[in-house]
């Protein structure tokens, strides 16, 4: 197949394999709306196409995989009372539900930085490889944004309130910490990346993972867990707080500084999104979910604001509106769940 104009997005097919390749390395393979429409066909013309039998995405460099979408072009838009970033994620989720039904071994090297939208594009495939380089996360509560790509989903069916942690903080785990909490399966260190994406274009998937694949370094939440559970059990960010700081833990003290720098509607509409992503199961329709709250985060104050500190000035100094978590009614949180009419996504029927 033909490379996509800009060629941000590699394709090519050797033996039983066709290989993606994110291309834009100088900015840590962030996803642009053409990138997630070249991946989608690509896919689509692979299923249908008896000589691949595997996929394998990667990203270029050796940097990551792909540090999310277009932060500054989505920045850009909403300043501008724009709709491209609607229609991308519209596309962007449709992708995700793609490689969740994708009836052929989807392999994604999860490899350096994976975020936002690189989990989206490799979380949930069904061989998800780490490394020691890889370092995962689903930070948007810090741009005053809400998890996204499925994140939801994903973190919802972490083994009890890991999840809950990872989206409210938007703290990043290494490997084992990946495997822990169900976001990657196999860990397979670095050097060794070259000849398991060269294996399957002869072997089978699970005996080229098989050769590579071993125990992964020890991670930082297991020994964590008793906390985390309790004190993310809460039904309220407020009580989530109060547990963190009272339980005596220096490490869960930490991560209630953390979420107390974080976008105040941004935190109270995660916590709500993943509590429902539960309830939902399905992950077209916690995508469907995840549409409505993304349309009117983007019509939001705290996106514009979180993105201009955390990337364009870089001052590191959001000024969030409202600025206090009791200043968010709960009118204000369902607000980004309720339907959009002829807007809607529709993944879940």
């Amino acid at each position: 197949m033909a490379l996509d104009e800009s060629e941000s997005v590699l394709l090519r097919t050797e033996g039983r394999a066709g290989y993606i390749t994110l291309n834009r390395p100088r900015a840590l393979n962030a996803l642009t709306h053409p990138m997630v429409r070249t991946v989608d066909a690509a896919l689509a013309a692979w299923e249908q196409d008896p000589a691949v039998e595997v996929v394998i995405i990667a990203g270029a460099g050796e940097r990551g995989l792909c540090a999310g979408g277009d932060i500054r072009a989505i920045h850009a838009d909403a300043l501008a009372g724009g709709t491209a970033s609607p229609a991308f994620w519209r596309d962007e989720y449709r992708l995700n539900a793609r490689i969740a039904r994708y009836s052929k071994p989807y392999v994604a090297l999860m490899d350096g930085i994976v975020m936002g939208g690189g989990v989206g594009v490799s979380a949930h495939g069904d061989v998800r490889i780490v490394t020691e380089r890889s370092v995962v996360a689903m930070p948007e509560t810090g741009i005053g944004f809400v998890p996204y790509v499925g994140g939801t989903h994903l973190l919802a069916r972490a083994p009890g309130e890991l999840g809950t942690h990872l989206a409210l903080t938007g703290s990043v785990v290494g490997a084992a910490d990946a495997l822990l909490c169900g976001l990657a399966d196999h860990f397979v260190p670095s050097q060794h990346l070259a000849e398991l994406t060269a294996s399957p274009a002869e072997l089978d998937v699970a005996e080229a993972v098989a050769r590579y694949a071993v125990a992964a370094p020890e991670g930082e939440l297991a020994r964590h867990r008793e906390w985390i559970d309790d004190s993310y059990a809460a039904d309220s960010v407020e009580e989530i707080l109060d547990r963190l700081l009272d339980c005596g833990e220096p490490a869960a003290k930490e991560a209630a500084e953390t979420i107390l720098t974080r976008s105040p509607t941004s935190l109270k509409v995660t916590l709500a999104a993943v509590r429902r992503a539960r309830a939902l199961g399905v992950l077209e329709a916690v995508l469907d979910q995840e549409y409505r709250v993304s349309c009117v985060a983007f019509s939001s104050p705290d996106l514009v604001e979180g993105v201009r500190a955390q990337v364009i000035d870089k001052d590191r100094r959001p000024h969030w509106s409202p600025a206090k978590l009791s200043e968010v009614t709960d009118a204000d949180v369902d607000r980004f769940f309720a339907p959009l009419g002829e807007r809607e996504l529709g993944l879940g029927g």
